[in-house]
């Protein structure tokens, strides 16, 4: 897997230059791993799936990426905002962006 340059706080990683929101860091080992096994069973379903099928699919996906915390309600305590999709730039991130040498940024886009 690619490496992407990860925020300082951990709650995104920026790749084809957005944020993605990181799994949540507090989630039970045992949790996240049947989360992420879901979520591949899910993504392979997707392939080749059509009508109602296609949409229990990504439902699957959907419920999987919640339960990993990169979707719905943010992990994070502190009242910070989701940024997850804007650019880096974009973002309260924009200073940490512009700091990181041209290779990480290319590593992001």
């Amino acid at each position: 897997m690619p490496s992407y340059p990860t925020t300082p706080d951990g709650r995104y990683f920026v790749a084809k230059n957005r944020l993605w929101r990181s799994t949540d860091p507090g989630l039970p080992e045992a949790e996240r791993k049947a989360a992420v096994l879901e979520l591949m069973s899910a993504r392979r379903a997707i392939k080749g799936a059509q009508g109602e099928a296609l949409k229990t699919a990504r439902a699957r996906v959907d419920a999987a990426k919640r339960r990993l915390g990169e979707r719905g309600e943010v992990w994070w305590t502190d009242g910070a905002p989701d940024e997850g999709g804007r650019h880096p730039r974009n973002s309260a991130y924009a200073e940490w962006w512009a700091s990181l040498p041209a290779a990480d940024r290319e590593a992001g886009g």
